[in-house]
């Protein structure tokens, strides 16, 4: 069997995800690899096959996304070109998590083709939205990486085909601790926002992950740090609660690692809207902004605030073969898994 693993690089939560879940389709099927977008911060650690430009949204340092960069990033031509070009016609299947290329090549072409991402949950109509009247956000959301079937993952399972958020293998079975420190990560905020926020709530330590700068510096009670992998891991492990945006990856993290959570969802990004509802409805506390207003509301937190418990506790190995127990014989797969399963530990 021949699968297409096609990943959208536009987000870290895209790549951290198919570094779980490419291994496992590698146990069942030969993979090829396609990667579009320019934003992500994580590098894929598997050979790609095909690249795109795909369509990216741009990040400001407001705390949204820059629309007008965003518009004249999108090179309509030359997106129209690369769907035409990529030949889809050996693959058994593809995989398509929000990327555009390949999912437009699949619905013009008839290939099969499956969600497998947090986006294709939020079409469901039991998860909760932001603003039922956002109709064009809707429609980018619906056409931006077209498939008829597939699977979400989102923080609760609202129906039976959305899942409980892959978690990066680095922490499966962590046992998490607490220095005193809090993990901060708002990409769409410059660091000067940041810290003019931060350094008026100066009982406690503040580590910074920032995508403006390129080398680590500290002012006072924050310190800041450029992206990496490893020390983001190494201090989200040991923080005491985190401030992020309302992604996917790094809410989901946190509630998995027991930190007390609180976001800060992007401006002018549907999806993080939406995700910071259904935070909200879990108990988590939102800022629809991040300014001086806030300071007293981030206080509350770091003194009251709780730890909200969730149970993460999917086996993506169960989630791969149901998938492929519907292109190839059911009984090979089946006990393919469970083999994987047992080397695994997985019960």
């Amino acid at each position: 069997m021949k699968v297409l693993y096609a990943v959208q690089g536009t987000g870290n939560g895209h790549i951290s995800r198919a570094e779980v879940l490419i291994p496992i389709f590698k146990e069942f099927a030969t993979v090829d690899i396609l990667l579009s977008g320019t934003s992500a911060n994580l590098k894929l650690n598997f050979p790609v096959k095909y690249q795109f430009k795909g369509l990216s949204f741009v990040f400001g340092t407001k705390g949204g996304v820059n629309i007008l960069k965003t518009l004249l990033n999108i090179d309509l031509w030359q997106f129209i070109k690369d769907v035409k070009k990529l030949d889809i016609s050996s693959y058994d299947l593809v995989i398509n998590d929000f990327e555009p290329v390949s999912a437009w090549a699949g619905f013009l072409k008839k290939k099969n083709t499956i969600a497998l991402s947090h986006q294709y949950s939020l079409l469901d109509p039991n998860v909760p939205k932001s603003n039922d009247k956002a109709f064009l956000a809707k429609l980018i959301l619906k056409y931006y990486a077209p498939t008829k079937t597939g699977y979400g993952f989102h923080f609760k399972q609202y129906t039976e085909t959305i899942y409980h958020p892959i978690i990066k293998n680095e922490f499966i079975n962590q046992k998490p601790v607490e220095k005193n420190h809090y993990l901060v990560y708002l990409p769409a905020y410059s660091d000067q926002i940041i810290c003019a926020i931060l350094e008026n709530i100066n009982f406690t330590n503040w580590v910074v992950f920032s995508k403006h700068t390129n080398t680590a510096y500290s002012k006072g009670n924050i310190d800041v740090f450029p992206l990496s992998t490893r020390k983001f891991n190494e201090k989200l492990l040991s923080a005491k609660g985190v401030i992020c945006g309302a992604g996917f990856e790094t809410p989901a993290e946190a509630l998995y690692l027991q930190k007390k959570l609180m976001v800060v969802p992007m401006k002018n990004q549907y999806e993080q809207q939406c995700n910071a509802e259904a935070l909200k409805e879990m108990g988590i506390p939102v800022l629809y902004s991040f300014d001086k207003s806030k300071i007293q509301a981030i206080e509350y937190w770091v003194t009251k605030g709780k730890c909200l418990k969730v149970n993460y506790s999917n086996n993506p190995t169960e989630l791969v073969s149901e998938i492929l127990l519907k292109f190839k014989r059911p009984q090979n797969i089946r006990m393919k898994a469970q083999v994987i399963a047992l080397n695994s530990g997985v019960n």
